[in-house]
């Protein structure tokens, strides 16, 4: 054991097993703000040393204190530490100098075992599987489990996995006359107010105590069996349906399709959903996991994570893509008008929806798996209009493809909702659907080794005004 050990935790007031290499400021509840200042305090007296501002960030983890505390030992006994010398003091008026970067563009936030992109070759693995082998062979649930658990089930497990998530299905009555009063609204709106709810009627009144990780992992797990719920109930009660409850044995796309559409649905539609899912279950670092991050890093708990995920899922410039992209169809009218409608687009600087990436260079490999089923869609509704139009688009896009402009996981998506007889706005939905998983996994895995996520900005207005009418 470290000589450094004993003092961290004696001072934060944990089992002294727990101060391991990997332990980090704000990764457990006890070493908040007010445990920093005091773990510096007794590093200060321990050691007779001034520890500044500086230093105290320098020393935000077991790994950093060790390392401190051994930057000038004698045999096995720690020797005093040498005082650091402080910082020059800053020059009156100068303005220091920032790396600003816009968007967090190139910010490596934090390690992650979830999931792999290579933009530049067009690969994504979760947890080290190909999304062509999971995509291709895997069920929603055995990539749920994988997400949240960190490996594919085994038959056995598969089973019992997939009963827990169907025991979870049902919503309680104030969230189901909720959706009802928001029949009106947009799937997501009435999606995101349903998920806040249902943390409402979970949240113990003692807000003070934290979601422990094994508490977080059961709410994550009743959000994935849920949210869906909560879409089929709302288009239901909108389309003048009663909401059903599916029964506990349907797989997870088939008991949602079935509760969405109030029929059994045919095969081609679950294998469609359920690769849907699939594909749409993790993107790594997206807008919507760094919001469940922020929200977990502040630990608001696992509904509060997914609630903020959903509020920044619905952007038009994030899952609400989905929704903008099955326009193009309509925009374009027919096949032969693909390149003049590429030409007219770019000649007025707007954007063809379904095209480009922030992380991929080259064609996102999740779209080869959503073309796929349109194709068989398209067959089974003998409606090949809209495939040929989105086909014919890419065509014409292809030029710009060495550009980064490839088509992205959207183009085809809103497309097979449609072929699924299901109107345009539920694009964003069924993908937040299959990406609640990914949000479980990723807000587990931020708690897991939690820190505060809090970047700063690089102030450019006015300085020190004199408020109007004070004396000089």
């Amino acid at each position: 054991m470290h000589t450094a050990d004993q003092l961290i935790a004696r001072t934060l007031g944990i089992d002294v097993e727990a101060v391991t290499a990997d332990l980090e400021y704000q990764s457990v509840r006890e070493w908040d703000s007010l445990g920093h200042v005091a773990l510096m305090v007794a590093l200060e007296n321990a050691h007779g040393v001034h520890i500044d501002d500086d230093l105290m960030l320098t020393l935000r983890s077991v790994a950093a204190i060790r390392a401190f505390v051994d930057g000038d030992r004698v045999d096995d006994a720690p020797a005093p530490v040498p005082e650091r010398v402080p910082a020059a003091a800053p020059v009156p008026g100068a303005v220091p100098t920032l790396t600003v970067h816009r968007g967090l563009d190139g910010v490596v936030l934090d390690h992650t075992a979830i999931t792999r992109i290579d933009g530049a070759e067009g690969v994504l693995e979760y947890r080290g599987y190909s999304i062509h082998d999971l995509a291709r062979r895997a069920s929603f649930e055995e990539v749920a489990h994988l997400l949240v658990e960190g490996e594919l089930p085994d038959p056995g497990t598969l089973e019992v996995f997939g009963k827990e998530l169907a025991a979870r299905r049902e919503l309680p009555g104030p969230v189901l006359d909720l959706v009802r009063s928001l029949a009106g609204a947009h799937p997501m709106d009435a999606l995101r107010t349903c998920v806040s709810a249902l943390g409402a009627l979970r949240t113990p009144a003692d807000r003070s105590r934290d979601e422990s990780l094994a508490e977080a992992r059961e709410v994550g797990l009743s959000l994935i069996a849920q949210v869906p719920m909560i879409v089929a109930a709302h288009h239901a009660v909108r389309s003048g349906r009663e909401p059903i409850v599916p029964p506990a044995g349907l797989p997870y796309a088939e008991a949602f399709l079935t509760a969405l559409l109030g029929e059994a649905p045919t095969p081609a539609a679950v294998r469609f959903v359920d690769k849907g899912f699939i594909v749409h279950a993790d993107h790594s670092s997206n807008a919507s996991t760094v919001a469940a991050r922020v929200a977990v890093g502040c630990r608001a708990g696992m509904n509060s994570a997914v609630t903020a995920a959903l509020a920044a899922f619905a952007g038009s410039v994030h899952g609400g893509a989905a929704e903008r992209a099955v326009q193009v169809v309509d925009e374009v009218g027919a096949p032969e008008h693909a390149e003049r409608y590429v030409a007219e687009r770019f000649g007025s600087d707007q954007p063809v929806m379904g095209f480009g990436h922030r992380v991929y260079r080259t064609e996102d490999p999740r779209v080869r798996h959503l073309r796929e089923t349109v194709v068989e869609l398209s067959q089974e509704r003998g409606d090949p209009r809209g495939l040929a139009i989105l086909d014919a688009v890419a065509a014409a896009m292809r030029p710009y493809g060495r550009h980064g402009l490839a088509p992205n996981v959207d183009l085809y998506a809103g497309l097979a909702y449609r072929l699924l007889g299901l109107p345009d706005d539920l694009a964003i939905a069924l993908f937040a659907i299959g990406r609640t998983a990914g949000w479980v996994a990723q807000a587990l895995e931020q708690q897991a080794n939690n820190v505060l996520i809090r970047p700063l900005l690089d102030y450019t207005g006015p300085i020190s005004r004199p408020y109007p009418g004070a004396a000089a």
